[in-house]
C-alpha cells in the first residue's frame, strides 16, 4: 500500500511512524487510521524492527488534534458514523487473545513495544492513539483533550476501558466528562506521561530510550511482557501469577537466558537469538 498520510522509517531497528497531514494539521482520517494499520503491520512484521516510535509531523504543528471536522461533519451530515476501514484491511496484533482483537486494542497483541512521542496538541483519537502506546513522552506544554462531550459524541475506541486504568477512574472522568484542556505536566502528574521534556529534547530523548530497549532488552521478554501486563489486566492475581511461572519455566531453557546472564556477567551487549 502507498502511504500519503502515513510517513513510515526503520533505523537502528527502531521504526518510526509519523502521522502526516500538514495541511489538516495531522488531523485523523479513515484513510490515515488505515495506514496506520499497515505502517504498523510493516513493523510488527519486520524482523529487523523491536521498537515502534508514534509521532506527530512537525509541519502540522500537532501530534494529531483529533478526526478531521470535514469528515465528522460530512458524517452528520450524512447522518451515520464510517470509520472508512475495508474488510481486507491490515490487522496487526490480532489473533494473539480475543480480547484485544479490536481497533486501537490491537495495540495489546503487538511482540514489540509502541513509545509514543507526543510532539504537538492531541485531542479526541489522538489521545485515544497516545493511550494506546505502552509509554509516552510528551513536549512541555503540549495541550490535552479528549474533544468527545464537546462534540456530542460518546468516549471512542474503548478509551472509557483504558484511561481510568491509566490515571484512575477520578481523573479519567474529569479529562472525558469535561473535555477540558490540560497541560503535558499536569498529564504527567497525572500519570499519563512517562516525562515531560523541553520541544528541542524529546525525539533526541525517545530515540535514546528506544535504542536503549533494543541494546539491553530481550525481545522475547519485550513480547511476553507486554502481553502478560495487558492480559493481566483481565485477570486474578492467581492466574496471572500461575502463568508467569509458565512463561518463567518455559524462558529459562531458551539459549537466551544463559546469554543474558552472561552478558551481564562479562559486561557487553548480549547477543539475542529469540523475538
Amino acid at each position: 500500500m502507498e502511504l500519503n498520510s502515513i510517513k513510515y522509517n526503520v533505523e537502528n531497528q527502531i521504526a518510526t511512524i509519523t502521522l502526516s497531514r500538514p495541511v489538516r494539521r495531522n488531523s485523523w482520517t479513515g484513510g490515515m487510521h488505515r495506514e496506520y494499520r499497515e505502517a504498523i503491520a510493516m513493523a510488527e512484521n519486520d524482523l529487523g524492527v523491536r521498537v515502534i516510535i508514534v509521532t506527530g509531523d512537525p509541519e502540522g504543528g500537532t501530534f494529531c488534534p483529533g478526526a478531521d471536522m470535514e469528515v465528522l461533519t460530512g458524517m452528520a451530515d450524512k447522518g451515520a458514523y464510517r470509520d472508512g476501514l475495508p474488510p481486507d484491511m491490515a490487522k496487526p496484533g490480532y489473533g494473539v487473545r480475543p480480547e484485544f482483537d479490536a481497533s486501537f486494542a490491537y495495540h495489546f497483541g503487538l511482540t514489540k513495544p509502541v513509545i509514543a512521542a507526543i510532539n504537538g496538541a492531541t485531542a479526541g483519537v489522538g489521545l485515544v492513539l497516545a493511550c494506546y502506546a505502552d509509554m509516552r513522552f510528551a513536549a512541555a506544554g503540549v495541550k490535552f483533550t479528549a474533544a468527545f462531550s464537546r462534540l456530542n459524541l460518546p468516549s471512542e475506541s474503548g478509551i472509557s476501558w483504558l484511561l481510568p486504568r491509566i490515571v484512575g477512574v477520578t481523573n479519567a472522568n474529569d479529562i472525558l466528562m469535561s473535555s477540558r484542556v490540560f497541560l503535558a505536566e499536569e498529564a504527567q502528574a497525572m500519570g499519563l506521561l512517562n516525562k515531560v521534556l523541553p520541544a528541542s529534547e524529546l525525539m533526541p530523548h525517545v530515540r535514546q530510550y528506544a535504542k536503549a530497549l533494543v541494546d539491553n532488552i530481550s525481545p522475547a521478554s519485550l513480547r511476553m511482557t507486554k502481553h502478560q501486563v495487558y492480559t493481566d489486566l483481565h485477570r486474578p492475581a492467581n492466574v496471572a501469577v500461575e502463568e508467569a511461572d509458565k512463561l518463567l519455566n518455559a524462558a529459562i531453557n531458551h539459549p537466551d537466558a544463559r546469554e543474558g546472564v552472561t552478558a551481564f556477567l562479562e559486561k557487553r551487549p548480549a547477543k539475542w537469538q529469540g523475538r
